[in-house]
């Protein structure tokens, strides 16, 4: 027992040096922003953020670059990769620097679509993936290892409509997003109320080929967004745009199964909306909903951790007009709101024990905010 005490004792100031120098996650980051540039914004932002008090300094701006409206981030920190939502649509390639905030474009590329809404980058950096909107396309093109984006090698659409005329009279890709194994990729097509999954290989000549089954379907006239995966990767959780619903889906090697619906609606409204973007906290405890129009306001629920399964926990108001995006940022303590229509991005602070969210009073004047993206500054 004395040797068990003895080792003890001497094991002891080593395990709190450890403690003391063990390597913390940084307490600094850049926000990027996208935005449209038909009102005051001229291109992407960049701000650096401070982790520990929610505050926002800026960095830096690139100048001239239309309708940045989503933008994605490498892996490696190197490179932004943004749409220009154009009917003759592009996509492009920035450097970009963590430590100033600096970009410097690269080149640009036509995006095989009209309205491009979305894109995203494979982990090896060898392709992106585009959803554009009008047109109704997923585009998938290759990298150089310098960040620039080379034409398209694969070009899918899928075929049909919904039953709204107005909104879904063909196909309308809006997003288009590669599973966390990156075994496949999911893409949204709003006009055809379906989530299409395709199996994805890097160094295939046609990188997407279908999966089987290669579609779910959701609610006719639902209109299917974003979507987000659950940290432990069994769960997808869907935003639709036009019935403002959540829909919850088993996952599991590449195949979706309808859980539940929820709607982002208080009980007995009738006014118009607009579901947004969606995304879920850090720890997977809470999931969080943008929606628009006459509402304004983001969704706070609560997931069941042995189910997925969610409840409603509260209703807080964006502070502004159509928060098109938000972001939660990697500490999990804040939010960023970005309200389109007026001009601003709110930071709310978040109760991890709770899930709720309470303004903090920081906020900026930007214009057209509809992109949000974190990244560690160093």
């Amino acid at each position: 027992m004395k040797k068990i005490v003895l080792i003890i004792a001497l094991l002891s100031p080593l395990f709190t040096y450890a403690q003391k120098n063990k390597k913390k996650g940084p307490s600094t980051y850049d926000l990027v922003i996208g935005t449209y540039t038909t009102g005051k914004s001229k291109g992407i932002a960049v701000y650096r953020f401070y982790a520990e008090s929610g505050r926002l300094a800026y960095l830096s701006q690139i100048d001239g670059v239309v309708n940045p409206s989503f933008l994605t981030l490498s892996k490696n920190n190197k490179f932004i990769y943004s749409v220009n939502e154009l009917p003759k649509g592009e996509v492009s390639s920035f450097s970009f620097e963590p430590k100033t905030g600096k970009m410097a474009l690269i080149n640009k590329q036509p995006s095989e679509g009209a309205d491009p809404c979305y894109i995203a980058v494979d982990k090896a950096q060898k392709n992106i993936f585009v959803a554009n909107y009008s047109s109704g396309t997923v585009a998938v093109m290759p990298l150089g290892k310098n960040g620039s984006i080379g034409k398209a090698t694969q070009t899918l659409h899928d075929d049909g409509h919904g039953p709204n005329k107005g909104r879904q009279e063909s196909a309308h890709a809006h997003m288009s997003v590669l599973t966390p194994d990156e075994k496949y990729l999911l893409y949204n097509d709003l006009g055809t109320d379906k989530v299409n999954i395709l199996r994805y290989r890097a160094s295939g000549k046609t990188p997407l080929t279908p999966a089987n089954p290669a579609f779910v379907s959701v609610t006719p006239g639902d209109g299917p967004r974003h979507i987000d995966f659950s940290p432990d990767n069994k769960h997808v959780y869907l935003i639709t745009e036009m019935g403002s619903n959540v829909h919850v889906f088993d996952y599991d090697n590449g195949k979706l199964t309808p859980k539940q619906t929820i709607t982002l609606l208080a009980d007995g409204f009738k006014g118009q909306t607009a579901g947004a973007a969606i995304h879920i906290s850090p720890d997977g405890h809470f999931l969080y909903a943008s929606n628009r129009l006459e509402t304004n306001e983001i969704i706070v629920y609560a997931i069941n951790q042995e189910t997925g399964a969610l409840t409603f926990v509260q209703r807080q108001t964006s502070y502004g007009k159509n928060p098109r995006d938000f972001a939660i940022d990697p500490t999990g303590k804040f939010m960023v709101v970005a309200n389109q229509n007026s001009d601003s991005i709110f930071v709310f602070r978040i109760d991890n024990t709770t899930g709720k969210l309470s303004p903090t009073g920081i906020q900026l004047e930007i214009g057209n905010p509809v992109c949000l993206k974190f990244t560690p500054a160093e």
